[in-house]
């Protein structure tokens, strides 16, 4: 049997934002620990011109609520981007599954041959859903959330690999 749109979307967005919520919460943990303003590691960056730690939590939550929604000819929920606390981002990741696992497996059937039309840089870019999924949403999703296991690994906190991958089931 083929893989469906919705299992080569919706399963790996699941574990992606699962993992994220494993490794925002460590990231509490250890700001808690060490006696580390949050804001510390919330307005963290890797280089100037880059996302702050909670703008890569962000952009994930949006990219995740953004294929649920596109991928089934919805509008995504928009969520406000003023997280300032690590319960605020772990909120938001839950609010996230919450609206992802909403989303019922049968509204992606057909899926695979519907049009997506996104502005990328001001431009209108039509994307097929395959497209959209495999070269826009799913790249985002996995970078920012990189960068946000790479902020807080740089900070100290204690993160390895299967924190981002998760368990191998």
């Amino acid at each position: 049997m083929p893989l469906s749109m919705y299992q080569a979307s919706m399963t790996p967005i699941k574990k992606a934002l699962r993992n994220l919520r494993g490794i925002v919460q460590k990231g509490a943990t250890h700001a808690t620990e060490r006696k580390i303003e949050e804001s510390a590691l919330l307005q963290s960056r890797l280089y100037p011109d880059m996302f702050t730690f909670a703008s890569q939590v962000q952009v994930v939550t949006d990219m995740a609520r953004a294929a649920a929604a596109r991928l089934t000819n919805q509008e995504p929920p928009k969520f406000e981007d003023n997280e300032t606390t690590f319960a605020q981002l772990i909120d938001r990741i839950d609010r996230t599954l919450a609206y992802v696992d909403s989303v019922p497996e049968s509204a992606f059937e057909g899926s695979e041959s519907r049009s997506i039309t996104r502005p990328l840089r001001g431009t209108p870019k039509t994307f097929t859903a395959q497209n959209f999924l495999q070269q826009f949403i799913i790249p985002n999703l996995y970078f920012h959330a990189a960068i946000t296991y790479a902020l807080l690994r740089h900070a100290g906190v204690e993160l390895g690999k299967t924190d981002f991958l998760g368990s191998l089931d």
